[in-house]
């Protein structure tokens, strides 16, 4: 596989290398120097889950990894299902809370886990990385005692739910969890300024675990193909996808799934209050706001990282720009989202109901629409229950920390502080 840096294309590498350093030089992100698409889709879809995601990567690796290296990768990742739960005859939720810590990042962590211990062949290597939610979990659980690979997770203090804190700040061992007193944005700038930072970069040896990194954002490809497996063939040409978009790692999957020839018609990019990409997709000018806190809060990003790939595939001529709608969902709509959800049988939690608002709003007579389940409702347990005024039962994984003590140290929005922690653990 054949990638380069966005904003130094001269910087150009293997998919090997592309996990190792995460990030190109002056903080770039690493895009495919080609897609080639599959003859016929139909055939793919007809495999079984774990399969077809092997021939996905393959398709994108190419042989720098054998047929067998691929297919032992993506078994040991992809344990668990990611099923399309039917909400109303032409609307579905593709749900992607099934795995170890009831998030969609649970695909794209187990994926990157399982790449970097097979390629670093034994050297040491810190994962530095920052969540809004989700991401630490499945990060920290994916990484959880692996030989030579420690892990340290930044996130906002006391802006996530506790039992999304709990999930990965009560692990211990190679795990090192961080509370930054400040915002989500703020727990991004630190990881950056640390992978700027030439003694930390090399002495600690990063990497990082964002949707940043090319192997997460491949293994994410996988689940919208196994999407549409689940639909019948006239229902496969007139989908659309709407993806609850924070840090646009998702969507991006989405339309790489696209440019393998997936039939995917449109896409909704559904951001909450934290509106960047919709205002910039009205206007043409890019102005994020200061984040604002909703209860979708693992999309309370105002400056998403990913967005540079999307707009390379516009900007290349890869896709057109009619593509894609993108539309802000605010507190109220999203809290009317989920009664509208409950009503239909289906109980859901804020970022799917953000999607599911955003794809009712762009849905056509006799499209078939897809919104993103990305975590288990009882991960947002007290909004969902205040909002439906109904008692969400706890899942094992939940009910397995809630009582643990969380063995997070909180740090202010200070860098200099944050290095010299990074040196004291590690």
């Amino acid at each position: 596989m054949h990638l380069y840096n966005l904003k130094v294309p001269s910087d150009q590498v293997s998919f090997e290398q592309a996990v190792k350093k995460g990030l190109g030089q002056d903080m770039g992100l690493y895009f495919p120097s080609e897609f080639k698409p599959f003859d016929n889709i139909d055939t793919l879809l007809e495999m079984p889950f774990v399969e077809r995601s092997a021939k996905v990567l393959q398709q994108l690796i190419g042989d720098e990894l054998s047929e067998d290296v691929i297919s032992e990768l993506v078994a040991n990742a992809f344990v668990f299902p990611a099923p399309l739960a039917p909400v109303n005859d032409h609307i579905y939720c593709l749900e992607l809370f099934h795995g170890p810590t009831l998030a969609f990042k649970d695909f794209g962590a187990r994926f990157m886990a399982q790449c970097l211990s097979t390629l670093s062949k034994g050297q040491k290597i810190t994962i530095l990385t920052a969540t809004s939610g989700d991401t630490g979990a499945a990060v920290a659980h994916a990484f959880h005692g692996i030989d030579n690979i420690d892990v340290v997770i930044l996130f906002p203090k006391g802006k996530i739910s506790p039992l999304q804190e709990k999930l990965f700040s009560t692990l211990g061992g190679n795990i090192h969890t961080v509370a930054i007193e400040s915002d989500f944005d703020a727990c991004q700038h630190l990881v950056k300024t640390a992978f700027e930072d030439k003694d930390v970069r090399e002495g600690l040896h990063l990497n990082s675990a964002n949707s940043i990194n090319i192997s997460r954002l491949m293994a994410q490809i996988c689940y919208y193909f196994e999407a549409f497996s689940q639909l019948n063939k006239v229902q496969r040409e007139n989908t659309i996808v709407s993806v609850p978009s924070g840090n646009f790692g998702n969507l991006t999957a989405a339309m790489f799934a696209k440019m393998l020839g997936l039939p995917i018609k449109r896409f909704v990019a559904a951001t909450n209050l934290n509106d960047t990409v919709p205002r910039f997709w009205a206007s043409g000018e890019w102005k994020p706001n200061a984040t604002v806190a909703t209860m979708s809060n693992a999309m309370d990003v105002s400056q998403p990282n990913n967005w540079p790939r999307i707009q390379a595939l516009f900007d290349k001529g890869m896709l057109n720009k009619d593509i894609l709608s993108a539309v802000s969902i605010d507190e109220d709509y999203t809290q009317l989202a989920m009664r509208n959800l409950a009503n239909e049988g289906y109980v859901s939690e804020p970022h799917a109901a953000v999607a599911f608002k955003a794809l009712t709003s762009q849905l056509q007579d006799g499209e078939t629409g897809i919104f993103l389940g990305t975590a288990h409702p009882a991960k947002f347990r007290e909004t969902v229950e205040n909002v439906l005024g109904q008692p969400i039962a706890l899942p094992e994984p939940l009910v397995e920390v809630a009582d643990k003590e969380s063995l997070s140290v909180p740090l202010p929005n200070d860098y200099q502080q944050l290095k010299q922690h990074l040196f004291n653990i590690l």
